[in-house]
Parts: C-alpha cells; structure tokens; sequence
C-alpha cells in the first residue's frame, strides 16, 4: 500500500472514530486522545488532532503531509457508542483488526441507532422527576404530580426538537409546559408545593453531562471547547429558567 494511500486511510478511521464520539457526548481530550492513539497503533506516530464541539481537525505528517476537517453539526448523548469505539481502538491497538476492518466497525456504529425507545426515554424521565423531587425536599403527595409533568414534558421535548432545529427554544417551550402543568395541578388541588414539583420535573431536562464536560475539558487544558460547551449549558439553563419564569410570571 502507498503511504499516502495509507494515511488516507488512517485518516478515514481517526476522523469517524473522533466524529462518532463527539457526537455521542464524548469529552474532547478523549476524543483527541483516541484519535491519536489509533494512529499511532496504525503506524503512523507524528499525527495531530485538534477538537471543537463543532469540528475535528487532523493532519499527519510526512513528505506530503495530509490534513482533514470535519464538521460535526449534531450532538446527542450516547455513551454505548462512545464504548464502542474504545472498544474497537483497543483492539486496533491489540492488532485484533485490520484498517479496513476496524473502518467498517466504525461505520457501523455510526449507522448504529441503538438509543432507547422513545418510551423508555419518557418512563425514565418521568421516573426520574419523581426521584428528585423527595430529593430535593418535597412531599410524597407531589410524587404523581411531578412524574406526569416530567414525563410529558420531556416527551414533548423529543417531539418538538423534530420540528425546531434551533435547541433552545426547544428547550424553552418544554419548560413552558413542564411550569404549565405544574401550576395546573397544584391550582386543582392534586399538587402541593408547586416549587418542588417544577424543580424535580425540569431536571430531566438539565444538561448534567454539558456541564461536567464543559469542566474537564477546562481542567484538561481545553479552553476553547470547555467554554463553548459552559455557554451552551448556560443558554440551555437560560431556556428552561426562562420557561419557568414566564409560567409564574402569567399565573
């Protein structure tokens, strides 16, 4: 094989192996660090990558040397593939898979949608915002209350973020009808505490991953993705705070 054949491939598999965990919530450092590690198990040891939340550079030197960006425009949480992928980069590492293999594993995984059904999404979030609310302090007679409000809530944020590209006001309009409700059930007389009850209902919505992503990539070094992601957190804590807001300002 040429090796400018050879690092094209190379190139290939360290950019969808990078571009297949950024999108699934993977945290930059260990992105960039994958990437270079699968290079380096491939032969090739002076290679470079550079993360951004929204795109990945990597460039390998030599006598003709080769830089590659892509653009990632959507990002999720899903840390199976995340697995995935370290998995397969220790095995390239092992020598378990060859080039062409471990580059049709990552397709794959990339094709892949092995997140849980909408339904399970929705009982976990409802689930969930029962949870918080004894966590946070509240009465077990707004346990129902704040399942129902959660579980709508979030459901409508999966279907509404079908139509509205732009995620905050996704994000805004499922805090409006998370506040809704809740102030609809506490004025029936079902609900109690109207404070608890929004409280354990939003959280299903708080990006908690964002954040502590946002954190590590500072600590790592990472400044440029560690305060695009803390501002990306802040405006999605900005919507669901604004939706709130707006909710009790009108009642």
């Amino acid at each position: 094989m040429e090796p400018t054949k050879q690092h094209y491939e190379i190139t290939q598999i360290c950019l969808l192996a990078g571009k297949v965990m950024l999108q699934s919530g993977g945290e930059t450092y260990r992105v960039e660090d994958t990437m270079m590690r699968i290079a380096s198990a491939l032969g090739v040891d002076n290679s470079h990558s550079y993360v951004t939340p929204t795109g990945i550079f990597f460039s390998i030197d030599g006598t003709e040397p080769m830089t590659r960006l892509i653009r990632i425009m959507e990002r999720s949480t899903d840390l199976r593939k995340v697995t995935l992928v370290n998995d397969i980069s220790r095995k390239i590492t092992a020598g378990e898979l060859s080039p062409s293999e471990a580059h049709e594993a990552l397709k794959e995984i990339d094709a892949a949608r092995i997140a849980y059904p909408v339904w399970v999404q929705v009982a976990a979030a409802a689930l969930a915002s029962g949870c918080f609310l004894i966590m946070f302090q509240g009465i077990w007679q707004d346990v129902l209350p704040a399942i129902i409000s959660g579980g709508l809530g979030f459901l409508f944020l999966l279907y509404i973020q079908r139509w509205i590209e732009i995620k905050f006001f996704a994000e805004f309009l499922a805090s409006l009808m998370i506040g809704t409700i809740s102030f609809l059930f506490v004025k029936q007389g079902i609900g109690h505490q109207l404070d608890t009850i929004i409280i354990g209902s939003v959280m299903p919505l708080v990006p908690g991953l964002l954040i502590t992503n946002a954190v590590r990539d500072l600590m790592a070094g990472h400044l440029v993705s560690g305060l695009s992601k803390g501002a990306e957190a802040f405006l999605t804590a900005f919507a669901i705070g604004a939706g709130i807001a707006l909710v009790i300002s009108l009642y």
